[in-house]
């Protein structure tokens, strides 16, 4: 199964779970067994790197400096195979949902469903005024890659 998270840069969200759930797999052979690609994308601005927050929260949890730096944003228009390729297309609210191409609808769920919660949008912590207030955020869309992780094992 190819996986796709979406947000609307690709530079705070997105790419963390990304890292994130490669992390698990990296950890897990049945996980790795079953899910064959897994890759970020932005459905709304056009990016380039990482957000500075988001760099500084990844390697404090341990992630590749070097890796994170060499994380490019992939909008969707400039990167529509890969979008196209995914069997599942997980964003972080409900719009990201309308911002894809009718066609790939059908492919989106929400980060909050497919770790087993109700709809809920998930927190952008590109405007928060503090790193701690941007790590708290990025601790909510880490508990639900987690729990994804954990679903998709129990299964």
């Amino acid at each position: 199964m190819k996986v796709l998270f979406v947000c609307s840069s690709n530079v705070c969200r997105s790419p963390y779970c990304e890292f994130r759930f490669k992390r698990i797999l990296s950890q897990n052979e049945r996980l790795n067994s079953i899910i064959t690609e897994v890759n970020s994308g932005a459905v709304f601005n056009i990016s380039f790197k990482l957000h500075k927050k988001a760099y500084d929260c990844m390697v404090a949890e341990g992630y590749d400096p070097e890796m994170l730096k060499a994380h490019r944003a992939k909008y969707i228009w400039f990167n529509l195979r890969l979008f196209k390729e995914s069997d599942v297309i997980i964003g972080m609210t409900r719009w990201h949902k309308w911002c894809l191409p009718f066609g790939l609808r059908k492919k989106y769920v929400n980060l909050s469903e497919v770790a087993g919660d109700k709809y809920k949008a998930i927190p952008d912590p590109f405007l928060a005024k503090s790193q701690d207030e941007y790590n708290k955020c990025m601790a909510i869309v880490g508990d639900y890659v987690d729990r994804y992780a954990n679903r998709l094992m129990e299964e």
